[in-house]
């Protein structure tokens, strides 16, 4: 690649970054006016909640349930089974339960608000708003945005919850571990501390991914194709993104310990 094809490439890099920091000013600046309409924000995290609610639940039980497995395998070359319910609870509150949601989160919720905004693009719904002076930011874009900031989290939990008794169900159930040591060494274990750190990664997760897809539906080419293409750089970037900034959280709170 030739010096001007490298500059030209990251010249567009920095102009996509700063247009993403602009429009997420733009929209927290317009989520306190979308909080005076609960039930929009209601209907918002419904769909992107409940509807997700499903995969979220079945995969958070198959995760847990292999979990379950490879945890057991793992801690029983070292004698140590007992600590399966520790092993699960600090894998799922602090990593694979706000990834994983997230993950999921950008497929099925993320592509569904893309490829909504963007068909409202498509037709010009957006640009009537904005003729009769009505922002699209405050009534379209902002309760999406905030429907999935507030989602992300409680489907995390959930997820989390699932795969615990995913794990339980195969450690306990198929492979002997004992309930009582099982459950006392997870409680004995996991802290506020690992509860705050899986906490903070659905938040920040749930904005990263929820303003990349109210951000592309917002600006997709008013076309079939310019929604497609909109809806997978919602995934791709929602999923790239996501695990990026789970080591850059990883880090600080392990800095911090």
């Amino acid at each position: 690649m030739s010096n001007g094809g490298r500059d030209g490439f990251l010249l567009e890099g920095v102009r996509r970054v700063g247009s993403v920091v602009i429009f997420l000013i733009r929209i927290l600046v317009q989520c306190v006016p979308a909080l005076g309409r609960p039930r929009l924000l209601v209907h918002q995290v419904y769909n992107a909640g409940a509807r997700s609610l499903i995969i979220i639940m079945l995969s958070g039980l198959f995760v847990g349930m292999v979990l379950g497995l490879q945890g057991y395998d793992l801690l029983a070359r070292f004698g140590s089974e007992e600590a399966l319910g520790t092993a699960a609870a600090l894998g799922l509150l602090k990593e694979l339960g706000p990834v994983i949601t997230a993950l999921l989160f950008a497929g099925r919720a993320g592509t569904a608000l893309t490829s909504e905004i963007g068909l409202m693009r498509a037709t010009d719904q957006l640009t009537a708003m904005e003729m009769m002076a009505v922002d699209p930011l405050r009534y379209v874009a902002a309760p999406r945005f905030l429907g999935g900031v507030i989602s992300m989290p409680l489907l995390a939990g959930i997820f989390s919850i699932i795969g615990l008794y995913g794990a339980q169900l195969i450690g306990v159930q198929l492979m002997g571990v004992d309930k009582g040591v099982f459950w006392s060494q997870m409680q004995g274990s996991v802290g506020l501390r690992d509860v705050m750190e899986g906490l903070v990664k659905s938040l920040v997760f749930g904005m990263a991914c929820s303003l990349i897809a109210v951000h592309e539906g917002y600006h997709s080419a008013p076309t079939a194709e310019g929604v497609g293409l909109a809806t997978t750089r919602t995934v791709v970037a929602s999923s790239v993104l996501t695990l990026l900034l789970d080591y850059v959280l990883t880090a600080v709170f392990l800095k911090g310990t």
